[in-house]
């Protein structure tokens, strides 16, 4: 590892020093303001007042503006380190005016009898306060650059000019930083702390993401060292924002800085607040040696004054930078040196669980590599989700009493830790899909025997896969098409969204409906960005992801007509090139399989077809539709199979049946269906053959 800088540590003797020297500054300037009030008091005296006022009139000569500081050496403390005046004064290279003045403006906040002496010296009841123009007839070697909005004081907000009908006379304050600053107390500016974002605590980096660290801290070691260049700014990208955290607050720890953050979205638009920002953010790096994080991971879709406002915010800022982003930020002048930070790899992970479950682990002895399988969580969320587990097996340990331990055989910890990921994967994607709570099982699904072996098929692929990509070595082979995808095809009702529920429930896994129609933009490029934000999301792990209505994608695009048609393939190709690399399932849904091209389907690892069900599958739903609760009376199942209706049909037709017996306090029997088939048709916009509801009352 190379040689980092640090910096000195503030000592309780420094402090008592740095104090002791501030206030002799402090009462040197007050000695020099007593005297100016003793001067008026004798001039009063003598009756000469209007004279002395006329030669203490301040005269500016261009030619001895900042004449001083040529000359001018700042006394030091006797403790081997600089006293926070010292550095203020080196740092932003002010003269021995300017220094006074902001002597001065300390002096008020930190002595209250000052004020007194600013009505005295100004002859003002009102003017309690210090002016420009006060500073100009007191303080020794004045010059009246000192005032311009681009010298220090003002340049640097070191000093706050308040309002007033002049410059001069306008009163003056010390920035509460620059106080404290002087005090010895280090903390953020205020300002920034209102935008400040919360930095996650990360107990260490894995291997592969301390190497990133340590290549972000040799990156700006040698610029640094010399103090010529300007720092370049460093680009964190990736879906690991906890992580890319973590190794920008290690970077710095390498090279002794201090690390802040702040949320892109902060950034002020108007041109005069974001400049303030700026300004305070490279102050505190002059003062602090603190660097700044501005992170953009949240930034998705913006309008275009506030992304100008953030090129233009990293384009001018003159301080250390580093961004975090999910893609890589493009700036027109100011080059990004860019990392991307990948989720830790398989063992990494596995070393992190082992870790955090300390002594639990051996309970979870070959269960930790089926987590690492299914969920992709970032070492935070590991810590987090071992935590929780801890705590339950203390509390299931804590209770012995014979109900207890009954009531928490029928789950085992392991299962309760795999509920515990899911949630943990859940927050982001919970914004982008809506997630349906399975609640189906096999007796809910009727379906030809191949249709179900193929289902139990794609079980068995989620299930393995741990066994078969990596310890039977099929993963070494390619990293490309390893994602496990289906296609469910079949008209509404048929049963493809309840298979994906039993799919999940059986399988454990959170089920999340995607609808590609309300995905496809008309815009270009827009259709994959809100894909990429899906699966991105989702590689956390622990999901089924199921995309209903394909056909708004699939059409029949293979043939290129128009450039319409090339941007639908490409919007294709970019879906199921992310779901042959996603680690879980992917099922696709629609209702006319014939719409989709056969070079797209070939890419597909399942097909099942949803058939409409014949009279014998009908009779057989019916028979399933009611729960064992329900009252029944007469219910002749071969005369439902009649209607000539899907599943989901009856699955309507059967509830509000229910709905309509137990309004009329009756058991649910064949005219409760009737009326409710009724009702069911007319919302299909079909009309009733005689035939299906023969003999039914």
């Amino acid at each position: 590892m190379s040689t980092y800088l640090s910096i000195p540590t503030i000592t309780g003797n420094w402090l008592e020093a740095n104090q002791s020297y501030l206030m002799k500054a402090i009462s040197d300037v007050g000695e020099a303001l007593q005297h100016h009030i003793n001067q008026i008091a004798e001039a009063a005296n003598n009756g000469k007042m209007e004279q002395w006022k006329e030669g203490r009139a301040f005269k500016a000569d261009s030619e001895n503006f900042g004449k001083d500081k040529e000359n001018f050496h700042y006394p030091t403390t006797e403790s081997s380190e600089s006293s926070a005046l010292e550095q203020v004064c080196n740092i932003f290279d002010l003269s021995l005016f300017e220094r006074n003045v902001l002597l001065l403006c300390a002096g008020r906040e930190l002595d209250r009898t000052w004020s007194s002496l600013f009505v005295k010296a100004q002859d003002n009841h009102q003017q309690d306060y210090p002016t420009f123009s006060l500073a100009l007839s007191v303080l020794a070697e004045p010059h009246w650059s000192a005032l311009m909005p681009n010298a220090s004081l003002r340049r640097w907000r070191l000093i706050e000019v308040g309002a007033g009908n002049t410059l001069t006379t306008s009163p003056l304050r010390i920035d509460e930083r620059i106080l404290h600053h002087l005090m010895g107390v280090q903390h953020l500016d205020e300002r920034l702390t209102e935008i400040e974002l919360p930095m996650p605590v990360t107990a260490y980096l894995v291997s592969s993401h301390e190497y990133v660290a340590q290549h972000l801290a040799d990156t700006w070691l040698q610029t640094l060292v010399d103090e010529t260049q300007i720092l370049p700014v460093l680009q964190l990208c990736g879906t690991e924002v906890a992580s890319k955290s973590a190794i920008a607050s290690t970077a710095c720890t390498f090279l002794g800085l201090n690390l802040y953050a702040i949320s892109a979205e902060a950034i002020p638009t108007n041109t005069n607040e974001l400049n303030l920002i700026k300004c305070l953010c490279e102050r505190e790096w002059m003062l602090s040696d603190r660097v700044l994080l501005l992170d953009c991971d949240q930034l998705e879709t913006m309008e275009a004054s506030r992304n100008s406002a953030i090129s233009r915010f990293i384009e001018t800022i003159n301080c250390p930078l580093i961004i975090t982003s999910r893609d890589r930020r493009n700036q027109k002048q100011r080059p990004l040196i860019t990392f991307d930070v990948d989720r830790p790899t398989s063992e990494e992970q596995q070393s992190i669980w082992q870790n955090a479950l300390g002594n639990i682990a051996p309970s979870f002895q070959g269960h930790v590599e089926t987590l690492v399988s299914h969920f992709s969580l970032s070492p935070t969320d590991i810590q987090t989700a071992s935590l929780r587990v801890k705590s339950l097996v203390k509390k299931i340990e804590g209770q012995r009493d014979k109900e207890t331990e009954k009531s928490v055989a029928s789950t085992s910890p392991y299962l309760h830790l795999w509920d515990i990921c899911r949630n943990q994967a859940r927050p982001r994607l919970d914004e982008l899909a809506q997630r349906i709570e399975p609640s189906a099982s096999w007796n809910d699904l009727v379906l030809p025997d191949k249709e179900q072996q193929i289902l139990h098929e794609i079980a068995a692929h989620v299930a393995q896969r741990t066994k078969v990509y990596k310890n039977w070595g099929f993963g070494s082979k390619s990293g490309r098409g390893l994602g496990i995808s289906a296609l469910f095809s079949g008209a509404s009702g048929t049963g493809k969204t309840t298979a994906a529920e039993l799919l999940a429930k059986e399988l454990r896994l959170d089920l999340y409906r995607i609808d590609l129609s309300s995905i496809v933009d008309k815009y270009i490029g827009e259709t994959e960005k809100n894909l990429r934000r899906v699966f991105d999301a989702a590689e956390t792990g622990g999901v089924i992801l199921l995309f209903d209505e394909a056909d708004a994608l699939f059409g029949k695009r293979s043939e290129v007509k128009d450039s319409h048609d090339r941007y639908a393939n490409m919007e294709v190709s970019y879906l199921l090139q992310r779901i042959e690399s996603y680690r879980g399932l992917a099922i696709l849904t629609t209702n006319l399989k014939s719409s989709i091209d056969q070079a797209f389907l070939r890419r597909l690892r399942f097909v099942v077809q949803f058939p409409f069900p014949d009279a014998k599958q009908r009779a057989e739903i019916w028979q399933r539709v009611f729960p064992s609760q329900t009252p029944t009376e007469g219910l002749d199942f071969t005369k439902l199979a009649q209607l000539s209706v899907t599943g989901g049909n009856i699955r309507n037709i059967a509830l509000n049946a229910a709905f309509i017996a137990a309004n009329s306090g009756d058991s649910l029997g064949m005219k409760h269906i009737l009326q409710a088939t009724k009702s069911e048709y007319t919302k299909l916009e079909r009309s009733l053959a005689d035939a299906e509801i023969k003999s039914w009352v």
